[in-house]
């Protein structure tokens, strides 16, 4: 079964951390880039960053310099390091991938989420 899962949300004061992981399983991630995208309450879906294959990172202007965004190719999994946390960082947070499973590609592959709440 193909699927992307998200870990590593919860709770946390402003000011605080929290590493995120998207792991792909049933298939591997394309050489595209994998991309983290969040969702607040009555908000649109938006882009926090995306890595590609060769390590080349893109960011939000929102999360400059708090967020790091990575990717182990072998694990099939990639990670978002959240640090210095706002309240407004609050959303569920999503993965994103083209997969490969076997002969097929899957487009922009959605995980099912992980809640990211940071209290101030």
């Amino acid at each position: 079964q193909v699927q992307l899962v998200e870990s590593g949300g919860g709770l946390v004061q402003a000011g605080g951390s929290l590493r995120l992981s998207c792991t792909a399983s049933g298939s591997t991630f394309t050489s595209d880039a994998v991309g983290w995208y969040r969702q607040a309450p009555g908000k649109q879906r938006e882009l926090v960053a995306t890595v590609n294959s060769g390590g080349v990172t893109i960011y939000a202007n929102s999360v400059k310099g708090r967020f790091t965004i990575s990717r182990d190719n072998a694990k099939n999994t990639v990670y978002l390091q959240m640090n210095s946390l706002k309240p407004e960082d609050t959303a569920v947070y999503y993965c994103n991938a083209n997969l490969r499973n076997g002969a097929v590609i899957l487009i922009r592959y959605w995980g099912q989420g992980t809640q990211v709440t940071v209290s101030s």
